[in-house]
């Protein structure tokens, strides 16, 4: 319990009343403190709480938040919200109506919540907290991962350029002769059927199902920079849920394995898994050590051949050295991409027009930097794999249309 600031008003009234009666003034003084224990016990009564929360969200998503208080005297309700979660507003008078914004994946709880009541008198306050042990759990951009698996379904997904068109590609399994189209591939023309129709006709071969796909997650001190409000690694994850969630429409199985100096998660292909992945993966967290890539890929060598997605960032050759190292482990057994997200930072140093002597340095600094990586990313691909880079934004897609590219030309 604590006094409101009336109290303090009234009892410096009395201080300044005691220079002309000093009795008045302390009698004046006595009741006021008499008064405030009165409000007080009338305010002693812990109030009933009632709370309605999300428990679970996805990333960047807002969900609307209750309070309502139960209370016989004027109160107001806070909710103070943490760095990862954003609760605005966070505070309001007889009852709290806001909306909960989770930055970041994981598992969060909730700060506890505050009602402070005031008595009757608005002499004396008193401040109850309620630890309401609400658990939030923040997953991917999952709406974004089922509106890529959509467009895919519907042959509205783009791969590399190109209009997706369902499941049919450069397969094994003969499916039907039609007519050439722009997007078909040369090899696909059948010169028979187009000799005896008069125009360019091609075979339609149906995807091998079936497929194996494992997202390789690296949880190192490498993926903890951020890229605005999300760490790389919370991007990643985004990658992770649109590949499993696209693997279910091409009738795949997706795996994954999570690592940073030791292995942390893994889980083996499996049809239908896109759910399994995402609550294996949603709640990863990077670490500060380096990441042991010679481990992740020992264990991934040894499982059926697959197409494998490694998620990690890429900086210049004596950071990337080791994944260098490891990867033809990888490499020899399965059809390997390494993904990375582009950092929009750099992207505007490099295209800004220097004004000043410290813009002209971040240029050149910048340079170097894409230097480095494209001498890493050169040294990558003559060691059997392929890269992968895309903004924020676009990450997902660029790697979906790289596994629709290689499954389509039948390459694992």
């Amino acid at each position: 319990m604590s006094p409101t600031p009336f109290v303090g008003f009234v009892l410096a009234a009395s201080a300044v009343l005691a220079f002309w009666s000093p009795v008045s003034a302390a009698g004046f003084a006595v009741i006021t403190v008499g008064l405030t224990v009165a409000d007080a016990m009338l305010i002693r009564q812990r109030p009933d709480v009632a709370f309605v929360a999300p428990s679970i969200l996805n990333r960047g998503q807002s969900a609307s938040m209750e309070v309502s208080v139960d209370a016989t005297y004027r109160c107001w309700v806070r909710q103070p919200g943490t760095s990862d979660v954003i609760v605005e507003p966070d505070s309001g008078e007889g009852s709290l109506t806001a909306n909960v914004t989770a930055t970041r994946r994981g598992r969060h709880r909730l700060a506890p919540l505050a009602v402070k009541v005031q008595g009757p008198m608005r002499l004396a306050k008193r401040v109850f907290e309620f630890d309401l042990d609400h658990e939030l759990l923040v997953y991917p951009d999952l709406p974004n991962a089922r509106n890529v698996a959509a467009a895919v379904r519907t042959g509205a997904f783009r791969t590399e350029g190109k209009r997706s068109r369902g499941a049919l590609g450069l397969g094994t399994e003969f499916e039907s002769i039609r007519e050439y189209t722009p997007d078909h591939d040369i090899r696909q023309v059948n010169w028979l059927a187009t000799a005896r129709m008069g125009e360019p006709m091609v075979n339609q071969w149906r995807i091998e199902q079936d497929r194996d796909v494992v997202c390789v997650i690296d949880c190192g001190r490498l993926m903890a920079s951020p890229i605005g409000q999300a760490t790389r690694l919370d991007l990643a994850l985004d990658v992770v849920a649109a590949i499993a969630a696209v693997t279910e429409v091409m009738g795949d199985r997706c795996g994954m394995l999570a690592f940073d100096r030791e292995l942390l998660r893994d889980l083996s292909p499996s049809r239908r898994g896109s759910d399994a992945v995402v609550r294996a993966s949603f709640d990863l967290e990077p670490s500060s050590t380096q990441s042991n890539y010679r481990t992740a890929f020992q264990v991934v060598a040894s499982w059926k051949r697959a197409f494998v997605v490694v998620l990690t960032d890429i900086i210049e050759e004596s950071a990337a050295q080791p994944l260098l190292d490891a990867l033809p482990v990888l490499a020899r057994r399965h059809q390997v991409v390494v993904a990375s997200v582009s950092d929009p930072d750099l992207e505007d140093a490099l295209a800004a027009w220097p004004q000043t002597t410290e813009d002209v340095a971040r240029g050149l600094v910048a340079h170097d930097l894409v230097r480095a990586k494209d001498e890493v990313v050169l040294e990558l691909t003559r060691r059997g794999a392929r890269y992968v880079e895309a903004g924020p934004d676009g990450f997902p897609d660029a790697v979906v249309s790289a596994y629709l590219g290689a499954k389509s030309a039948a390459r694992f």
